[in-house]
C-alpha cells in the first residue's frame, strides 16, 4: 500500500531525520513521491522510486526546519506510473483557499467520480476523489463563507459519506488546520513531540506512536487537536468482493 507522512507545529521543527526514515520505506512503495513543504506550499514530485531519487537526496541533505510538511509514497493500485499521479494533489476552492490532500488506499465504490474522468489531469482514483472534494467545498461556499468549524464539518461530512466501501486513509491541509483519518486497522499512527504532532502510516522512530483513532476525523492546528469529529460506521473491511490481488498482498 501507499504511505503518508503529515506533520503539523507551532514552532519550525528539523524533521529531516523523520523524513529521510519515511521515504527509506519506497523499497516496497516504489512507484513514485512526493511532498509538500515551506511556507509558500512548495509541492515537489518524482514517478521514481524515493531512494533511487537524486532529486530528493539532495533536498533531505539541506532540508530547513518546518512548521507543516506533507509527503507520500506511491505503490500503484490505480493509474498509470507517472509523476502526474504522485500525490500530493492540490487545488484551490473558490473562495480561493489552498487544498492539499495526499490518499492511501482505493476508492472502490466510485459513482461519484467517474464524471471527473476526462476533466482529471492523471488517471488515479485518489485525483478524482480530490475534485468531488473540492466540487463539494465549492457548492458550500457558493451558498456563502464557511466559519472554522463549519468547514471541519464539511470535511468531517465528505469523508463520513465516502468511507463506506473504501480504503480511505487520507491527510488534508487547508493553509490552516490539518486534517486525518484512517478507516483500515494498523495503517495510520500518530505522535505528539514538543510543540508539533506527526502521523504517518508506519511509525519512524522509537519514540511513543499511537494508532490513529479509527474512523474518525481530526483536525490539527499548529500541532495541536482541534476538532474531532464523531466516530463513523464506514471502515474498511478487505475482501475479495472488493480488492484485487494486487491489493491484498500489500494491506
Amino acid at each position: 500500500m501507499c504511505e503518508l507522512f503529515g506533520f503539523s507545529a507551532a514552532k519550525k521543527t528539523d524533521i529531516s531525520d523523520y523524513l529521510k526514515e519515511f521515504f527509506a520505506h519506497s523499497d516496497k512503495n516504489p512507484h513514485g513521491w512526493g511532498m509538500m513543504f515551506g511556507e509558500n506550499r512548495e509541492i515537489v514530485k518524482g514517478a521514481e522510486k524515493a531512494a533511487d531519487s537524486e532529486k530528493l537526496r539532495t533536498m533531505l541533505s539541506s532540508f530547513t526546519p518546518q512548521y507543516t510538511t506533507v509527503a507520500h509514497i506511491r505503490f500503484a493500485t490505480v493509474g498509470s506510473i507517472k509523476q502526474v499521479n504522485c500525490h500530493p494533489f492540490e487545488g484551490t476552492d473558490i473562495s480561493g483557499r489552498l487544498w492539499t490532500m495526499a490518499h492511501n488506499g482505493t476508492v472502490y465504490s466510485a459513482k461519484n467520480t467517474y464524471r471527473y474522468l476526462d476533466a482529471q489531469q492523471g488517471d488515479t482514483d485518489s485525483e478524482r476523489l480530490f475534485m468531488a472534494f473540492l466540487e463539494m467545498m465549492n457548492d458550500k461556499l457558493a451558498k456563502g463563507d464557511l466559519s472554522e468549524r463549519q468547514r471541519f464539518k464539511a470535511v468531517n461530512d465528505f469523508i463520513t459519506e465516502n468511507a463506506p466501501r473504501n480504503k480511505l486513509n487520507l491527510i488534508l491541509y487547508d493553509g490552516d488546520l490539518m486534517y486525518a483519518h484512517k478507516n483500515l486497522k494498523n495503517t495510520l499512527s500518530y505522535k505528539q513531540s514538543g510543540d508539533g504532532v506527526f502521523i504517518s502510516t508506519q511509525p519512524l522512530d522509537n519514540g511513543e506512536w499511537k494508532p490513529f483513532p479509527m474512523a474518525q476525523v481530526i483536525a490539527f492546528r499548529a500541532g495541536k487537536e482541534v476538532y474531532r469529529g464523531k466516530p463513523h460506521k464506514g471502515i474498511f473491511v478487505p475482501t475479495l468482493e472488493y480488492i484485487t490481488a494486487m491489493d491484498a498482498m500489500n494491506i
